[in-house]
């Protein structure tokens, strides 16, 4: 019997943000290993592409919620590493609330 897969989702805006920073609240990972987490946990549902992920991990480094550094895959490969600060935890904590919160709210709408 074949299995169909759900189509992957498009995330709503600021969700990959959230992603990105649950990913890497695990441990320093870089671009693809933050993709390939993604894609996994979610049974292939949402995914990561390159235009939206490298941009938000900018957005990111920019304000302050990760930082990055050059290292060696284990494949031996030179990778950037990107891992999470401290106001990346507090950004995280309040985008999962908001998150969570939205949610409900709509669950309750559609059981309305």
């Amino acid at each position: 019997m074949a299995t169909t897969k759900t189509p992957r989702q498009e995330l709503p805006n600021g969700t990959l943000e959230m992603l990105i920073l649950k990913t890497i609240s695990l441990g320093a990972m870089h671009g693809y290993g933050i993709a390939q987490h993604i894609q996994r946990v979610t049974d292939g549902v949402l995914s990561a592409e390159q235009g939206s992920l490298y941009p938000a991990l900018e957005r990111l480094l920019n304000k302050g919620h990760a930082t990055a550094k050059w290292a060696q895959t284990p494949t031996g490969r030179q990778a950037r590493f990107y891992a999470i600060t401290a106001s990346g935890r507090k950004q995280l904590a309040a985008r999962v609330a908001d998150y969570e919160q939205v949610s409900l709210a709509i669950g309750r709408l559609l059981e309305a």
